[in-house]
């Protein structure tokens, strides 16, 4: 046998460049082994605040603090202090801590937020943060009305009650019917007819804008593109934008979408009467019919992209598309009355056989729980922010002889017990609209005086809802105190001649 001549195979000698390699990562390891038993010298801070010189309103629910280091969890969030204090709940995600209220911040205030004393996760002297003060403010308290009296009559007022000021936003040539709020308070969508010697006729109504003059700087949400939103343009007050002539159809009811970016109008044609329906109305697009789709009464959803309708037995969800056909159908009810601000919760009402009424909480997870069964109307309902009681306008019937009446009040709905609390009566009148402050605080509702003549000869004469000539109205506020919805308070008057409050969001 003979021995091969070939070299033994080896494995090779590592290289200068691959000594040099291997020094450098050994290096570097221990480098990183020190920093992170010694930490470095640069305390950690709070690098953004989603809040930080904003205006909120009730849809802004959380804010979000964004450190510069990895930091002990426990330790920033026994140390934030929110100024006056806001409950919430704080959650985590890497290097970004999100704050959640439990309740809408009280409008009209200014809070601080402090942080200091956190300590960083990884130091090992605990190394503590760079204290941190930051300010942000809710929106003032404000609403809209309809004035009665003197210049104001048929007129919609701005009234800041942070500001006590008011202001007449609309000309005298219109008289305002029915109005909503653009989501801002920028500006609000308002039916009114021209003012005239004839009495007031709903059929010639047409839809215009009016700013308000209120500009604010809203944070981004946190379940949206992390962008600036849009800001509207800068305009003074009391700008009027024609938005839908009556020139082919009459104009009945509408509503406005949660997101201001669609709006939803029955129509009637002039020409032809059964040509009636909701039409659907978006900025810089022609109105549109949503063909095939007749019915009653109706609400955009929260979403902004649906519709509950009544139609014929039952109530209707239809996509606010042309020729849609619907989503789901509820057999059983003839009217829906609003919805949970994340359109989680609706109320409808049930018209029963025996001339009674039902009022019904309805889930968007298919769930149904009668809340009160009564003789008399189920005229409006409004969910509290926290969905744990509901604000009712409702009738009771009051009975003498032949006299049948129906009295308006007040009250509240505890939504886990069903337990009905009146709140307020509201005797000798018949036509009454309540509002909700968006932060849950406080009830507007107004108190109308019919007139004893019917003056159809006054120019733009105020009418209710049953086209009875309106003498005078006055506003009301009643406080409310959601930590404890047993407490009883007194309404209080306010100086303001008006009809159909409503607040801004």
């Amino acid at each position: 046998m003979t021995r091969s001549n070939s070299a033994p195979h080896s494995r090779p000698f590592p290289q200068p460049i691959d000594r040099v390699a291997i020094v450098l990562m050994v290096a570097l390891s221990l480098i990183i082994g020190i920093l992170l038993l010694t930490g470095d010298h640069a305390a950690a801070h709070v690098r953004s605040f989603s809040w930080q010189d904003k205006q909120i309103g009730a849809d802004d629910t959380a804010f979000t603090l964004t450190f510069s280091r990895p930091m002990d969890h426990a330790s920033v969030e026994a140390n934030l202090r929110l100024e006056p204090p806001l409950p919430g709940k704080a959650s985590w995600a890497g290097r970004r801590m999100a704050y959640t209220l439990t309740t809408p911040a009280p409008y009209g205030t200014q809070f601080q937020v402090h942080l200091q004393s956190a300590k960083d996760r990884f130091a090992s002297s605990r190394t503590v943060m760079q204290p941190f003060n930051g300010r942000f403010q809710t929106r003032d308290r404000a609403f809209a009305y309809i004035g009665v009296s003197g210049e104001e009559a048929g007129r919609l007022v701005l009234y800041n009650l942070n500001q006590q000021k008011k202001d007449v936003l609309t000309p005298k040539d219109l008289v305002v019917t029915e109005f909503k709020a653009y989501p801002l308070g920028d500006r609000l969508l308002f039916a009114a007819t021209a003012r005239t010697e004839q009495p007031t006729v709903l059929t010639d109504q047409q839809l215009f804008t009016v700013t308000t003059g209120i500009q604010i700087q809203p944070p981004v949400q946190l379940d949206t593109a992390a962008v600036a939103p849009p800001q509207p343009t800068a305009q003074p007050l009391g700008v009027v934008t024609p938005v839908l002539d009556n020139k082919d159809y009459q104009n009945l009811k509408f509503d406005l979408s949660a997101d201001g970016n669609i709006i939803v109008v029955q129509r009637v044609s002039r020409n032809n009467p059964s040509d009636f329906g909701p039409w659907l109305v978006k900025a810089g697009e022609p109105p549109q019919p949503l063909k095939g789709q007749p019915g009653g009464d109706f609400l955009i959803t929260p979403d902004s992209n649906s519709l509950a309708i009544a139609q014929g037995q039952g109530l209707a969800i239809l996509p606010l598309q042309p020729n849609a056909k619907p989503l789901d159908f509820l057999p059983k009810f003839g009217m829906v009355l609003g919805f949970a601000r994340d359109g989680s919760l609706a109320t409808t009402v049930k018209f029963n056989t025996d001339n009674t009424r039902s009022l019904f909480l309805v889930s968007n997870q298919g769930t149904q729980k009668e809340l009160l069964r009564t003789p008399g109307s189920i005229l409006s309902t409004q969910f509290d922010p926290a969905k744990q009681t509901l604000y009712c306008l409702l009738t009771e019937v009051l009975t003498s002889g032949d006299m049948y009446q129906e009295q308006p009040y007040l009250a509240a709905i505890d939504l886990k017990t069903s337990k009905l609390r009146p709140l307020v009566a509201l005797p000798d009148q018949r036509d009454v609209q309540m509002s909700l402050a968006p932060d849950g605080l406080a009830l507007l509702f107004d108190q109308t005086v019919e007139a004893v003549k019917d003056n159809t000869a006054a120019a733009g004469q105020l009418r209710d809802s049953t086209g009875k000539a309106i003498a005078d109205s006055r506003l009301w506020l009643l406080p409310i105190d959601p930590t404890n919805p047993a407490a009883k308070a007194q309404p209080e008057s306010l100086p303001l001649p008006g009809l159909r409050p409503r607040w801004l969001p």
